[in-house]
């Protein structure tokens, strides 16, 4: 595994984790995580890309190492996410950047590139697993699961329990599973080990999601775009993937086999179709 930059990036009052890879005079390509993830989703992908980019993959506030918010209700929002991403582009004098972003990551490339000043940033956009609208009996799932906060005495029991939640990733070895709960983990003050994200950050998200219309902001989008949905997806319905085709920047498609929401971007499989629209 080739090695990365680990720093920290003051934005807007908050303390954003930030992993780099690559030297950092190559073309800049950010990777931005899911919903409750962090930037170490990213590892193989960033590795694999680091001869060719500066690659960027930063914790968004309230996971990883990044700080937690004290106004939770105000930062924990897409909008906010997507200030804070023009921010650390300003503060790691990015001017221009590929973005590939999963789920929730991909909300906010697609945000970034259908609006200004975003707009002007992002020249290829590669969305993960999301979508202009997206299914409710999904959201309903998500919020299940993220909205639980349970602890475990073992990092047996919480690998366990993220191979679970987490099956839809994919093909993941053994290995994979193991440095996703050691880098998914904290030690609450019982001494139980618990999930690394702030638990407010779901609340927010329970109480303030809204069925989702992003197609104006999609419609918008012009930069080359690269949709990928996970064959058995509940949350980008095949029909939405479909429609992404024919709208906006006309996305190409690819369906990828073996996952759900979302694919985990490990695999030469899926490392290649990036390769063939990031080069």
């Amino acid at each position: 595994m080739k090695a990365c930059r680990s720093t920290y990036v003051p934005v807007m009052g908050h303390d954003i984790h930030v992993l780099e890879w690559g030297d950092p005079t190559l073309p800049p390509l950010v990777m931005w995580h899911g919903l409750v993830r962090n930037a170490r989703d990213f590892d193989v992908a960033a590795a694999h890309f680091a001869d060719r980019f500066r690659v960027i993959c930063p914790d968004t506030i309230g996971r990883g190492l990044s700080s937690w918010s004290t106004n939770p209700d105000t930062d924990y929002t897409l909008p906010a996410y997507c200030l804070h991403a023009l921010g650390l582009l300003d503060a790691l004098g990015v001017e221009t950047c590929a973005w590939v972003g999963t789920s929730m990551g991909g909300l906010m490339g697609m945000g970034l590139a259908g609006t200004e000043p975003g707009k002007a940033r992002i020249t290829r956009l590669v969305v993960n697993d999301a979508g202009p609208q997206l299914n409710e009996a999904a959201i309903e799932r998500i919020r299940a699961y993220a909205g639980m906060v349970p602890e475990f005495s073992t990092m047996a029991e919480f690998e366990g329990f993220l191979r679970l939640i987490y099956a839809p990733f994919g093909a993941l070895s053994d290995a994979e599973w193991r440095k996703m709960a050691e880098t998914s983990v904290r030690r609450r003050d019982s001494g139980k080990l618990s999930s690394h994200y702030d638990p407010q950050l779901m609340r927010v998200f329970a109480e303030q999601y809204t069925p989702l219309d992003m197609w104006p902001i999609y419609d918008a989008i012009t930069c080359p775009t690269l949709l990928l949905r996970g064959e058995s997806s509940d949350l980008l319905l095949a029909e939405i993937a479909a429609a992404m085709t024919t709208r906006g920047p006309k996305a190409g498609l690819i369906t990828v086999p073996g996952c759900g929401h979302a694919p985990y971007l490990n695999t030469p499989e899926q490392l290649a179709v990036l390769d063939g629209f990031l080069n």
